[in-house]
């Protein structure tokens, strides 16, 4: 069992030492989920002594008004007899303190640390180790004192605060409070009593704890708060007995003082039939067993909320996308990695994995072939036009037959037209390349991660495309040309024509466009100079914030997996 007490520890180091600290948030959160014991109590109430008897050291800062100024996360560690008895700060994990008036003043300077030289508070925790022969295996948070008066120095919100604070801690299902109330005032008026009461109505969370028994008016008695007559818990309460201030002020040891607390429930009257569940001692023994017992029955569901919580995690990391690599190198590789995506979009939308490609089909096979069907051919070779061009082409002298010359002219004159519709073909095209582009921007993901790196692709790929329009031109204006070099009547008759015009309305001069060109169309990379690799990778700050945390918070949750699984193992 006391393995599970070390577990939660461990997890516990783990989440303040990651930022996880129970508060609102928008990450999830493992501290919440783990078992603890909550030490409330108002000011003067006896607190921090009953802390430092359970101990059995004086290490705790002590003063008037708001001493306990961020929370105290305590983990006591049984060692052997004989073993030399010493403290660890989780801040500062390489030094052993064996001089406890040291730990009193690093408590003291590392709330300063974090609220600086004033009296205001921190939620942020301060995680003490102390390993000793004379503890047993327990953590205790020790909150701010209850208080109603703000002191000079302080806001007036801060009674408010340390309340909200405390609540906090408390109001989470899976804390035990420790609610430390002085005897020798009446406990209707308690601090911890009420704040209790409001989060575990039932008391069934709630360990009562009552100091100061020694200080009560004469003639009075604790019995029937002790027997739970006065106010019932589900837990006995405890009565404890600490130092006086005397006692302090003279350096009295801790183990004589619990000796005196014994002797003191044992000899007096009203307290002898309740001296076993008495004391400092019982209520650090009793503390520990409950823990653990708590520990136990929790254990499952913390595995399933992390289980759960990993899986979320990871899922959205992944939608994140994989953080910049810091040198130039690997920025370059995740540039190129990307642009090889975004090229197998586009080339999937050529090819007809993704939709598109089959538009650039109807451009050959329907678009153009229509546009050469209206061309008014029958214009150029009227009677008038045959008879002015072969008049033209006699000259001087007439032929007996069509002069060659006339020939050419009129076929070239009715070839020429057929240079618009072929323009417009490459137009068309062109358009539906950039709408393709677009589309295979807005798909690929990586894209979605850095902006800047969108911009510069999508250009790359729209100029590509513009200088490739202009080439696609200049080809298929010369391939006209070409054909005006040497063409015979039988080439009209090829040309997909009405019936009524005496055309050939199923045959078609133009085949599917060629795949490999238009592949060579899609491939195509930016070149990317050194000094611009950033500028690209201009990743969106607050994307990056998260996805440090997400990392963080997810390195959290495989380490106290981990942790659990080999206690289960153990077991």
């Amino acid at each position: 069992m006391e393995s599970l007490i070390s577990l939660v520890n461990k997890i516990q180091r783990a989440c303040t030492a990651l930022g996880d600290h129970g508060e609102a948030s928008a990450l999830p959160t493992l501290w919440d989920s783990l078992p603890a014991i909550a030490v409330v109590g108002g000011q003067s109430s006896g607190k921090s002594s009953v802390l430092e008897s359970v101990v059995g050291k004086d290490f705790l800062p002590r003063g008037s008004g708001i001493v306990t100024r961020r929370p105290l996360v305590l983990q006591l560690h049984k060692i052997d007899e004989g073993s030399r008895e010493y403290a660890e700060f989780l801040h500062l994990p390489r030094k052993r303190f064996t001089d406890f008036a040291a730990v009193r003043k690093e408590i003291q300077d590392e709330t300063d640390r974090e609220t600086g030289r004033t009296k205001q508070i921190s939620s942020v925790p301060i995680h003490l180790s102390i390993y000793s022969p004379n503890v047993v295996n327990l953590t205790l948070i020790d909150l701010p004192g209850l208080t109603k008066v703000a002191v000079e120095g302080q806001p007036d919100s801060i009674v408010q605060d340390i309340e909200n604070m405390v609540r906090s801690y408390i109001e989470k299902p899976n804390c035990i409070i420790l609610a430390i109330s002085p005897a020798n005032q009446d406990l209707a008026t308690s601090d911890a009593i009420k704040i209790s009461r409001e989060v575990d109505p039932t008391g069934d969370r709630t360990i009562g704890v009552l100091t100061k028994i020694d200080l009560m008016d004469k003639g009075t008695d604790a019995v029937d708060i002790l027997e739970g007559r006065a106010y019932r818990l589900k837990f006995p309460w405890i009565g404890v007995v600490n130092r006086s201030q005397q006692d302090i002020n003279k350096n009295v040891d801790m183990i004589a003082a619990r000796r005196r607390e014994r002797e003191y429930f044992n000899s007096t009257p009203e307290y002898k039939h309740l001296a076993k569940r008495m004391g400092s001692e019982h209520l650090a023994k009793m503390l520990s067993k409950h823990l653990e017992t708590v520990i136990k029955s929790k254990i499952p569901g913390i595995q399933s909320l992390i289980n759960k919580t990993i899986a979320e995690l990871e899922a959205e990391l992944t939608r994140l996308g994989k953080p910049v690599a810091a040198d130039a190198g690997g920025k370059l590789y995740a540039i190129m990695e990307i642009c090889r995506s975004f090229d197998q979009i586009f080339k999937e939308h050529l090819d007809g994995v993704r939709p598109g490609g089959d538009k650039i089909y109807n451009v050959f096979d329907n678009q153009l072939p229509a546009a050469l069907k209206r061309l008014q051919f029958d214009r150029q070779l009227s009677m008038e036009n045959i008879r002015k061009l072969i008049t033209e082409a006699d000259g001087y002298q007439p032929h007996l037959i069509a002069p060659e010359q006339g020939y050419r002219r009129l076929i070239e004159s009715s070839l020429i037209t057929i240079r618009g519709p072929a323009e417009a073909a490459v137009d068309a095209v062109h358009s539906l390349l950039k709408d393709l582009v677009h589309k295979a921007v807005s798909e690929t993901l990586d894209l979605k991660q850095y902006p800047g790196l969108r911009v510069e692709v999508g250009s790359a790929a729209v100029d590509s495309l513009e200088r490739m329009r202009e080439e696609s031109k200049k080809a298929t204006l010369q391939l006209v040309d070409m054909e005006c070099g040497y063409l015979t009547v039988d080439f009209f008759r090829k040309l997909p024509q009405d019936v009524d015009k005496g055309g050939n309305p199923t045959h078609s001069i133009f085949d599917r466009y060629n795949d490999s060109y238009l592949r060579r169309i899609g491939k195509f990379y930016q070149k990317i100079r050194q000094k611009r690799l950033s500028s690209l990778l201009n990743e969106d700050p607050a994307i990056m914030e998260r996805r440090g945390a997400l990392a963080k918070r997810l390195e959290l949750y495989r380490s106290a997996q981990a942790d659990i699984d080999a206690v289960a193992w153990s077991k």
